[in-house]
């Protein structure tokens, strides 16, 4: 695990060791991803959560990687010019983190009727229903969800979308919605 305080001085250590001058380190709140390259305002970001979960060693790729971006320029994504870039500097030149590496937890869990779960970190706003499932939107296979493992309100626009739903398929033939 890795402290914020230490991360912060390696990773503005490496920014200026590949010069990246006038460039600032920020702290953000993201759940999702470890790191950011903003080059317009000049800028790399790390997330606060996954950073403090993380090693040394895998915030260090993450701030080489991000400073690879500035570098190429945010056009070359994850391109060879890119990657040639990232491994050059002492990068992995993995485009994601892996997906072994700790996450924070994610308060909401959503189950489908089968029983799959997913997770997310914001309040759901959509009606959506299990990829596992289905490859299309089938309301048979609606997620339901928690928060913090509790039945909880959703926000407006979710129950009234899926008062909708319910409403066009119970008004639907049986034979419609792949029964006999």
């Amino acid at each position: 695990m890795m402290e914020l305080e230490g991360a912060r001085r390696m990773a503005t250590a490496l920014m200026a060791e590949h010069g990246l001058v006038g460039w600032r380190l920020v702290l953000d709140n993201a759940k999702t991803r470890a790191g950011v390259c903003r080059p317009a305002r000049r800028e790399i970001g790390l997330s606060r959560a996954i950073t403090a979960l993380h090693t040394e060693a895998e915030v260090r790729d993450t701030v080489l990687h991000e400073i690879a971006h500035a570098l190429v320029g945010a056009h070359h994504g994850h391109d060879a010019v890119w990657r040639a870039k990232a491994l050059e500097i002492g990068s992995s030149g993995r485009r994601c983190v892996d997906t072994a590496s700790a996450r924070p937890p994610a308060p909401w869990t959503g189950t489908c009727p089968a029983g799959h779960t997913t997770t997310r970190h914001r309040r759901p706003t959509r009606v959506v229903t299990c990829g596992q499932c289905s490859r299309s939107f089938d309301p048979r296979h609606v997620i339901t969800w928690r928060f913090h493992g509790e039945v909880v309100p959703m926000h407006p626009a979710y129950d009234r979308e899926l008062a909708r739903l319910r409403r066009r398929t119970a008004a639907e033939p049986v034979a419609a919605r792949g029964g006999r």
